[in-house]
């Protein structure tokens, strides 16, 4: 009777968990512009927005019963020219809500858009804003606000790992209480992620879009995240595949190895084979296994 009714809530939580929707910037949007742009948003398969002018978050709570006091901010990839909004970012939400967490997904700037003046400066400002979001939210959401983490996919991933490096990223930000609240995660999950900006294991359709055609080495050195780890850095599940085209595995290798030499708690999983963009992995065997795993060490963090 227990398990039934255990399962019974479970399925529940994909089919009732809370859907809001917030803005990050209630009043002026920082590093911004007037221009013409409008955001698009097209499904050919996967939902695809690119050009996002009103950056914010889809909040999906799990239903009180399971509720663990966790929850993740999650950063859908799309090389920082558009977001797989509901390939990495929905989906992984509800999945969230079955194991008790809350999933939020974030719906941030895109550095090519002609709506902000300086470029790679706009999605960690609105990754950092959303982490602030939640904790002012903590209390009515039910949540540990020391238990707030950042999952990220491929370009997502980048920015992900930009927000738990970049710890003193000068900001100079006007306006509510909010900003005043902590912006660091609590952890962070990294799936096939995007780190480095050095051009020999970059995904350069990335770096191109976030630093442009020919950047500073200091800006190539700043976000090439795996010089930035420090022993401030949270702990750190990476998961990623040995045949990836697309991102190179070196780019979650060097990142594990800073994080180890940095004294950070890290756990990595590296598949032969999968490629780029598995999400889920559903239908690829063992692959399709690394977000139960995923559970586990979300678990294990609460002990």
């Amino acid at each position: 009777m227990k398990r039934i009714l255990l399962l019974m809530l479970l399925v529940s939580s994909f089919a009732v968990a809370q859907d809001l929707e917030l803005a990050l910037w209630p009043d002026e949007i920082p590093n911004s512009r007037p221009s013409d742009e409008k955001e698009i948003q097209e499904k050919n398969g996967i939902l695809w927005i690119r050009q996002v002018q009103n950056p914010g978050i889809e909040v999906y709570l799990p239903v009180p019963q399971i509720a663990t006091g966790q929850a993740v901010l999650i950063c859908p990839g799309g090389g920082y020219q558009g977001l797989a909004f509901d390939w990495e970012g929905r989906q992984i939400a509800k999945w969230l809500n079955s194991k008790g967490i809350a999933g939020i997904v974030l719906k941030y700037r895109l550095p090519n858009s002609r709506s902000i003046e300086t470029s790679y400066k706009a999605p960690l400002q609105d990754a950092r804003r959303a982490m602030r979001l939640i904790r002012s939210r903590a209390e009515e959401w039910k949540l540990d606000e020391n238990k707030i983490g950042v999952m990220g996919f491929s370009a997502g991933g980048h920015l992900a790992s930009t927000l738990g490096t970049h710890l003193e990223m000068e900001e100079n930000l006007r306006g509510d209480e909010i900003n005043k609240l902590k912006a660091k995660p609590d952890f962070m999950v990294l799936v096939y992620p995007v780190i480095t900006m050095n051009s020999e294991y970059t995904h350069q359709g990335s770096r191109n879009s976030l630093l442009g055609q020919n950047p500073e080495e200091e800006l190539v050195k700043k976000f090439s995240n795996e010089l930035q780890v420090t022993s401030e850095t949270p702990p750190t599940f990476l998961v990623a595949t040995s045949d990836d085209e697309v991102v190179p595995v070196q780019n979650s290798l060097h990142f594990y190895e800073a994080l180890v030499n940095s004294k950070v708690p890290a756990e990595m999983h590296i598949y032969p084979k999968g490629g780029h963009g598995f999400a889920f992995g559903t239908g690829q065997y063992y692959l399709q296994d690394w977000n139960e795993i995923l559970a586990s060490w979300l678990q294990n963090l609460q002990e």
